[in-house]
C-alpha cells in the first residue's frame, strides 16, 4: 500500500511516535493498572486507525505534533473497547494473547478499558473545543451501535439494513474519525476533511464485510484465522443474512444450523459448506465491491499525490482479501 519511499518513510516515523506516545499516556502510580493497559497496547494489530490518521495528514502538513496525539488518540478509544467487547463476548483470546477478562476477570477488563477512555478524553482535551466534541460524538455511536447489535433489529426490520448500520456505527465511526482528525489537524480544507473522514466510515464498514467473507470462505491456513468464528458465536454475518433468505433445501438447513450458536465441529463443517454454495457468500462480495467504489469516489476530489495513490490501494486490498 506505502510503495511511495518517501511516504513510508514519514508514516512509519509518526507511528512510531504514535507507539511512544501510547506506552506513555497508560502509565500509573499503581503498577497493576499500567500492566493491564499494556496487555492490548503491546499485544500488537495493524494500528489501522493511526495509520488512516496519518496517512490523511498528507493532504496538508503531515509534522503537525497535533495529527500524532489525535492519531494515539483514536487508537486509545479502539483499544478501549476491545476490552469492553471481550467482556461481551466472554473471549478468551485477542490478537494471539489471553484475553484480559481471562487473564485477570471482567471487572479488571471493564476498569482497564475505562482508564483508556479517560486517557484518551485528556489528550484529546488539549487538541480544543471542536476535537473533544467530535470525539463525543464518536463516543455515542460506538455505543449506539452496540446497542443496535446487542437489543437486535425490530420486529419485520430489514435484517441486512440493521446489520449494514451496526458495523457502520461500531467500526465506520471511529476510522472516520480518524480520516478526520489528520485532515483537521494537518491544516486541510474543509472539502478534504469531509472527503476523508466519508472514506473512513466507508472503508471502516467494508473492512468488516470483508472479514465477514473471509471468516466463511477462506481456509485458516490462507487467512491465519480459524474459519466459522462468526458461526461459534452465534453472530449472524453478512454473507448469512443473505443465505438465509434462500428458499429450497439448502437455505431450510442453514437457517437451522444457524438458529443458534454452533458448538460441534461437524456441523460448523457443514454450515461452512453449505454457505461456500450459497448465493449469499457472493451477494457479500458484491455489496463489499460497491463499498470499495463508493469509497474510491471520495478520493476523487483530492488532489494527486502518493497519499491518495496509498488510499486507493487500501480500497483495492479490502476487496482483494476477501478473494
Amino acid at each position: 500500500m506505502l510503495t511511495d519511499p518517501g511516504l513510508a518513510a514519514s508514516v512509519q516515523a509518526g507511528l512510531e511516535r504514535v507507539e511512544r506516545l501510547l506506552h506513555t499516556v497508560v502509565q500509573s502510580d499503581f503498577e497493576f493498572v499500567t500492566e493491564a493497559s499494556l496487555h492490548l497496547v503491546e499485544a500488537g494489530g495493524k494500528r489501522i486507525r493511526p495509520l488512516f490518521t496519518l496517512l490523511a495528514a498528507n493532504f496538508g502538513d503531515a509534522d503537525e505534533d497535533d495529527v500524532v496525539t489525535a492519531a494515539a488518540v483514536v487508537e486509545l478509544i479502539h483499544l478501549a473497547t476491545l476490552y469492553h467487547d471481550d467482556v461481551m463476548d466472554e473471549a478468551t483470546m485477542r490478537r494471539g494473547a489471553v484475553s484480559a477478562n481471562a487473564r485477570w476477570d471482567n471487572a479488571v477488563a471493564i476498569l482497564t478499558g475505562d482508564f483508556l477512555f479517560a486517557h484518551a478524553s485528556k489528550l484529546v482535551a488539549g487538541l480544543g473545543t471542536e476535537a473533544a466534541e467530535i470525539i463525543a460524538v464518536t463516543f455515542g455511536e460506538l455505543v449506539t451501535g452496540q446497542m443496535r447489535e446487542t437489543v437486535g433489529p425490530k420486529p419485520g426490520q430489514d435484517l441486512v439494513e440493521h446489520y449494514l448500520k451496526v458495523i457502520a456505527e461500531k467500526t465506520g465511526s471511529l476510522i472516520a474519525t480518524a480520516g478526520r482528525y489528520g485532515a483537521m489537524f494537518s491544516g486541510a480544507d474543509e472539502k478534504t476533511i469531509v472527503a476523508l473522514q466519508r472514506y473512513g466510515e466507508i472503508i471502516g464498514t467494508a473492512f468488516q464485510i470483508s472479514d465477514d467473507v473471509i471468516d466463511i470462505a477462506s481456509p485458516s491456513s490462507a487467512s491465519g484465522k480459524t474459519p466459522g468464528t462468526d458461526l461459534r458465536e452465534g453472530v449472524k454475518t453478512l454473507p448469512m443474512l443473505y443465505a438465509l433468505e434462500e428458499q429450497g433445501e439448502r437455505g431450510e438447513r442453514l437457517r437451522e444450523l444457524l438458529a443458534a450458536p454452533i458448538t460441534e465441529d461437524h456441523l460448523v463443517t457443514e454450515a461452512l459448506d453449505l454457505l461456500r454454495e450459497s448465493e449469499g457468500l457472493e451477494r457479500a462480495r458484491k455489496t463489499l465491491y460497491g463499498y470499495a467504489d463508493d469509497a474510491r469516489s471520495e478520493l476523487a476530489y483530492l488532489p494527486a499525490c502518493p497519499a491518495k495513490t496509498a488510499l486507493e490501494a487500501l480500497a483495492d486490498y479490502v476487496v482483494d482479501r476477501s478473494k
